[in-house]
């Protein structure tokens, strides 16, 4: 199971992800990274076909200024996409002798920024559509985007887009750990990236722990409130 999330905060967007890789044709699962720079500026994550994403990767890698710098991004993103994507799906052998149940090239994509003063995340889908999700708030990809979904709901009444990306680091951690309790197929290392109007950062490993140290002393203070108000 994938799962990459984005929420937007006062100050800026946090990404995360999960790094557990799941191979249906060959029944193993594995570690890769997930969340990608894309440019100094801005990140992106993607679930679906590896084979799709390292491609995308490549080119964003090649072309994210070209990216950024564009008037609509949106757009921008979905003509590097497109061609990428109808490649696969050309060159792609459904019935394979042996492979049942061996995947499909579709791949989702979702790149998040900070664009003067303001937040923007968009999902590239396998059709080539595009979805704008930076006035919702928040927004997940991967099989595991619907628990993402209902995790991040539960934790709507702390209005992230009113709170610092040091929050939503916070806050995107503890949904990933929710997820790795209720799913085997969500698995660690955990990824995060913050973006605000200094670039982007990709957190180290030490940085990371840091967060879950600041996770774990958040839900010890609700469980000590709660045993205030009802014991």
């Amino acid at each position: 199971m994938t799962v990459v999330l984005a929420t937007v905060c006062q100050d800026g967007v946090v990404l995360g992800s999960d790094s557990q890789i799941t191979d249906k044709g060959r029944g193993m699962t594995y570690p890769a990274e997930k969340l990608h720079p894309l440019g100094k500026t801005a990140a992106w994550g993607g679930s679906g076909a590896r084979s799709v994403l390292t491609d995308v990767k490549r080119c964003f890698n090649e072309k994210s200024a070209a990216i950024l710098e564009a008037p609509d991004i949106g757009r921008a993103l979905q003509e590097q996409v497109l061609p990428i994507l109808r490649h696969h799906y050309e060159t792609f052998i459904p019935d394979v002798p042996g492979e049942e149940g061996g995947g499909t090239p579709s791949a989702y994509v979702m790149a998040a920024g900070w664009r003067d003063g303001e937040p923007w995340i968009i999902e590239i889908t396998p059709s080539g559509m595009i979805g704008h999700y930076a006035d919702i708030g928040f927004h997940a990809i991967g099989s595991g985007a619907p628990m993402a979904q209902q995790a991040g709901s539960l934790l709507s009444h702390f209005h992230l887009a009113k709170r610092s990306v040091r929050f939503g680091c916070a806050a995107v951690l503890r949904v990933l750990h929710a997820l790795d309790l209720t799913s085997a197929s969500v698995g660690k290392p955990f990824s995060l990236c913050r973006i605000d109007a200094e670039g982007a950062h990709h957190l180290s490993e030490e940085e990371i722990k840091e967060v879950g140290d600041v996770v774990s002393r958040w839900e010890d203070a609700e469980q000590a409130v709660i045993a205030k108000i009802f014991d």
